[in-house]
């Protein structure tokens, strides 16, 4: 099988979805001829609002070449969403459990199958007080290796403007219209870690590089350049806790200081 059909349940969710982005949302589509008409491939996509996997879907959907997302698993629970969830192939992940290795293997087969899997590897909202993309998550390179699958580098920028991430306030902000910009790159070329043993350094190697393309993507619809060093959640908490820690120490040093008087 060369691709993927576009069956019942993803005509059903277009017809849902695309009157509604189509009336509050303006389109900025590039780098559609990046997109494989044939044939199994990858797509790594950045993230910054909720609003991303329809945007991005709108996006590919026009193409003929529907993505399948990996998504938590409770999305594919009973009810409406779950029935949509699973009519439209979407992959579940299973977090903090030995399944998302199974999340993997299905993500394998489905590109060796001819389809498209599509990657958010930052494996969450970006927390860049900027928006750029954080370090990424390794599953996708590891599927890229495993399968030798192009690897579509895809930026989206404006979804933020109508629904921002982790805001405190889930208001939507519809109007004045927003433009949805999504623009798609060549493949990343990872002939470098083709035939390597799937080291945690050789993964890290290739994500690197799958991040490095879509920040690059991402700073072409920006209009600026990208910071020299993405934003890295780990070191962030890590940084966070030190400095909670002196502060701590410094509200308990006159206390001390009093006690010894």
């Amino acid at each position: 099988m060369s691709r993927r059909k576009i069956g019942f349940w993803y005509r059903l969710a277009a017809v849902i979805a695309k009157p509604a982005l189509l009336t509050f949302f303006k389109r900025d589509w590039r780098g559609v001829e990046h997109i494989p008409r044939e044939g199994g491939f990858i797509v790594a996509v950045n993230h910054n609002s909720y609003l991303d996997p329809l945007s991005y879907a709108h996006y590919q959907y026009n193409t003929g070449r529907v993505p399948r997302f990996l998504a938590k698993n409770s999305l594919f629970g009973s009810g409406f969403v779950g029935a949509v969830m699973r009519g439209t192939g979407q992959i579940p992940v299973y977090r903090e459990s030995t399944d998302a290795v199974g999340a993997f293997r299905a993500a394998v087969e489905a590109v060796n199958q001819g389809e498209c899997v599509a990657f958010y590897p930052e494996g969450t909202l970006t927390r860049d007080p900027d928006l750029w993309p954080m370090e990424g998550k390794t599953g996708a390179a590891r599927v890229a290796l495993l399968t030798r699958a192009p690897v579509i580098p895809v930026a989206q920028w404006g979804a933020h403007e109508a629904v921002p991430p982790y805001a405190r306030s889930r208001r939507v902000r519809l109007f004045p219209r927003k433009t949805l910009r999504v623009q798609a790159g060549p493949p990343v070329d990872l002939s470098r870690f083709y035939g390597k043993e799937l080291t945690s350094e050789v993964l890290r190697g290739a994500t690197d590089t799958i991040m490095d393309a879509v920040t690059a993507q991402l700073a072409e619809v920006r209009g600026e350049p990208a910071p020299a060093e993405r934003y890295d959640q780990r070191k962030a908490a890590a940084r966070a806790r030190a400095a909670r820690r002196t502060a701590e120490r410094g509200r308990g040093a006159p206390a001390a200081e009093e006690e010894n008087a």
